[in-house]
């Protein structure tokens, strides 16, 4: 038998709206995106999906798009489960920041290294930085070592991986279908790790906003279909072309 993991990344926030590095900062959905989010849900109860377990990053745009999916999908009184882990790719001194400011101030290339590359992180804010993560409460009981002051996605990959396998690998064994609302790097960071991709080749991976991407997964946890399926193919290539023109408007 199968296990059944979807992956969603949150709906339209306000930074997407406005082509701002979002990262660790907490922006709200916009209309669209509360629209995506319930689209999304709805997607999920006619795919025959019956989630028994949900997992979201401590950001807001992802714990408000959860809700609104658990609620669409009829999924009442299921416990979400939120984890930094999850979280956005911090992208340091960027964060907030609009993509075509950036583009025009550094130029295209390193532009498309800061968003794209694996290895490389964006420069990074300092410890005493109003934005920092030490200053929020929701991070108050993690090491100091442990919060970032910018990240590549590489980064981001080895502290997704140990909640990838502590958590949503353990509902997965439990043969729970299992949602993952998250953000458009930790769920790169997620694909590479299940696909078995390389550096490059998750370098032109994009995650569209608000549109479920499922994997049917072996007793192995690995996918059956690499790359897994969008519940709406026709609206997912629409939504990843938006997302590669980020920053050039």
């Amino acid at each position: 038998m199968s296990r059944i993991l979807v992956l969603l990344r949150h709906g339209e926030s306000t930074a997407n709206a406005d082509d701002v590095f979002g990262g660790w900062l907490d922006f709200p959905l916009t209309n669209r995106g509360r629209d995506q989010a319930a689209a999304a849900g709805g997607l999920i109860r006619k795919a025959g999906i019956e989630p028994g377990a949900v997992h979201t990053s401590l950001l807001t745009r992802a714990m408000d798009t959860a809700d609104i999916v658990v609620a669409e999908a009829r999924s009442a009184n299921l416990p979400i489960r939120r984890s930094w882990r999850l979280n956005e790719r911090h992208y340091g001194a960027l964060q907030g920041r609009r993509r075509s400011d950036v583009r025009r101030e550094f130029g295209a290339q390193i532009y498309a290294d800061w968003r794209r590359s694996y290895h490389l992180a964006p420069p990074a804010i300092g410890s005493d930085d109003p934005d920092h993560p030490r200053r929020d409460p929701r991070y108050a009981a993690l090491p100091a070592h442990e919060l970032p002051c910018a990240e590549s996605l590489a980064a981001v990959r080895r502290r997704l991986v140990p909640y990838w396998q502590d958590a949503i690998a353990a509902d997965l064994a439990s043969e729970h279908p299992t949602l993952v609302v998250a953000h458009g790097n930790s769920l790169r960071a997620l694909c590479m790790h299940l696909d078995g991709l390389t550096p490059h080749e998750v370098s032109s991976l994009h995650i569209r906003t608000g549109l479920p991407l499922r994997y049917d997964l072996d007793d192995t946890l690995t996918p059956l279909v690499p790359g897994g399926v969008y519940l709406d193919p026709a609206r997912a290539a629409a939504g990843i072309a938006e997302v590669a023109a980020q920053g050039t408007r």
